[in-house]
């Protein structure tokens, strides 16, 4: 993995005893600004041109992905702002992380930690592993050129667009841990920022503890 992506990097943050609700009225404010300073900032037609957009856009290639086809989390999230679609409405966790995604351009994925074994790692898949995605009827084969995000069993994300179903954020989650994926141009501290971010997106909308933030480069990503 470090030699066909020698820059990659991830950042892992924890936040504890949050209470997660379908929705709130400080989930909408935080909505609505962040989708204004979205449309003021950010234009449909030259977001491509993003040097954070060109970075992750770059790596699908890289990994046989379109990201025409399956746009990274970030940008996705933010065409859909700029086309003046809504935002799905998940729960206040959940729309929290894909907001600050959305304003820092960084895929995120945020997980239930009591459901998760350390240490985590990004690898390839194996051959023989299976993936059952958030919205999947049934768990699809991984393929071995497949980047992932796990531990030494299970796979929690393929990298860095679609999350496990077992292990996602729910109303029952009380501590999460939220990842930034990195991609070669895409600097450590840049993925810090959006891991801060996010968790202080969450803890406006569910309450909570931050707990450290950790960034680890390129093979060094375990946790």
């Amino acid at each position: 993995m470090s030699q066909k992506f020698p820059e990659l990097a991830i950042c892992v943050g924890m936040i504890q005893n949050i209470k997660v609700k379908k929705e709130n009225e400080q989930t909408k404010i935080l909505k609505k600004k962040a989708c204004e300073e979205a449309r003021a900032n950010y234009d449909a037609e030259t977001l491509k041109d993003n040097p954070t957009v060109r970075a992750y856009r770059d790596m699908y290639w890289k990994l046989d992905i379109d990201p025409t086809k399956t746009r990274p989390s970030g940008e996705a999230l933010l065409r859909r702002v700029l086309h003046h679609s809504d935002l799905p409405t998940i729960s206040t966790a959940v729309d929290a992380y894909n907001l600050a995604s959305m304003k820092t351009i960084v895929p995120i994925s945020g997980f239930d930690y009591e459901r998760l074994t350390p240490p985590f790692q990004v690898r390839f898949a194996r051959g023989n592993e299976k993936f059952a995605g958030i919205g999947m009827t049934e768990p699809i084969p991984l393929e071995s050129k497949m980047l992932v995000f796990g531990n030494g069993k299970q796979v929690l994300c393929i990298y860095p667009y679609r999350d496990c179903d077992h292990t996602k954020i729910t109303l029952k989650t009380h501590t999460a841990m939220i990842v930034g994926y990195g991609a070669p141009g895409i600097s450590p501290a840049q993925l810090r920022e959006a891991v801060e971010t996010t968790l202080s997106f969450i803890k406006q909308v569910s309450g909570g503890e931050i707990e450290a933030v950790e960034t680890f480069q390129s093979t060094a990503g375990k946790r």
